[in-house]
């Protein structure tokens, strides 16, 4: 009786016209073929890759080797800014106070601090503001004394950011010699994202003004920025180290604002070297779409979606 049972079920979906069983749904359709062509864009390039993009309205996430450790490069200046304005919250000081640069952290690369040359005093406000829109190492290396390496890793591992970790200042060759990296993962650095855009990062009030200072880079310094209108305001900081490139976003598209951690190391030079505008560019046109679009794919004003 049970094979008889099979059998007719087996006769019967022969029978019934292919994928009308589990028929996907357009948005579905639309997410698969993103998805296919992100896989691509990867699969493509001799880099190891990892990546999440999160969808602020729905939640949903795209998601690549999402818990994969990599290095962040100037990246990390994000973990090391909310300590930052967590500490100022606590009262343990004021983003007015001033600060002297010790000489001691005044380093190469990227910023302007290490060029000045007369002693000056710095809002400990200006100091973060030039290391995420100069990306200023000097800058960088005078807050981390000034909130502490144990504490900033303290806070990520209170807020459940196991992997997210500051185990250096800028420019030591010698300790990114010996793996002491400042770490994270595209799932973690998303979340973070995803957080600051809620306002759930102290309060609020704190959140917006911290996306404010990712808002003032520049975007001639994000690769992502060349996949997404010059009208689109972006959230960001980007790093670089030798094979290691990395990049936080927050894309704020009016209609579907996304969020968005990529990073790639072992990169191989002279190949795939545009892998992050690429994504950028597939990630804008289907947030575009998903926020510009009913269920059946039909372009409307945003505002009578529902």
């Amino acid at each position: 009786m049970k094979l008889f049972v099979f059998l007719l079920f087996l006769l019967i979906s022969m029978s019934m016209p292919f994928g009308a069983c589990a028929q996907s749904q357009p948005p579905q359709l639309l997410r698969q073929k993103t998805e296919a062509e992100i896989r691509r864009i990867l699969e493509a390039s001799p880099a190891v890759t990892g990546l999440v993009a999160v969808d602020l309205t729905s939640g949903e996430t795209l998601q690549f080797n999402q818990d994969m450790v990599f290095t962040q490069a100037s990246a990390i200046k994000i973990p090391i800014l909310l300590e930052v304005y967590n500490q100022a919250h606590q009262g343990k000081f004021k983003l007015t106070d001033l600060r002297e640069i010790n000489p001691a952290n005044v380093v190469g690369g990227t910023g302007i601090l290490k060029d000045l040359v007369d002693s000056a005093q710095f809002s400990i406000r200006n100091l973060a503001v030039l290391m995420i829109t100069l990306s200023d190492n000097t800058a960088t290396n005078a807050l981390i004394d000034l909130v502490g390496m144990p504490h900033i890793n303290a806070t990520l591992q209170k807020m459940g950011y196991k992997q997210t970790k500051v185990q250096r200042k800028m420019i030591q060759s010698a300790a990114s010699g010996r793996g002491e990296e400042n770490i994270s993962t595209p799932a973690e650095a998303a979340r973070m994202l995803q957080m600051l855009h809620k306002g759930e990062f102290v309060n609020k009030a704190v959140s917006q003004e911290i996306v404010s200072v990712l808002k003032k880079n520049s975007r001639g310094n994000s690769r992502l920025a060349a996949g997404v209108p010059a009208n689109v305001p972006l959230a960001f900081k980007p790093g670089g180290l030798n094979g290691v490139s990395t990049e936080w976003a927050l894309v704020l598209l009016p209609e579907r604002p996304y969020a968005v951690a990529i990073m790639e190391n072992y990169k191989v030079v002279g190949k795939a070297e545009t892998v992050l505008e690429e994504v950028s560019a597939v990630l804008y046109q289907y947030y575009w779409r998903l926020g510009n679009a009913t269920r059946y794919g039909t372009y409307v004003d945003p505002k009578l979606i529902k």
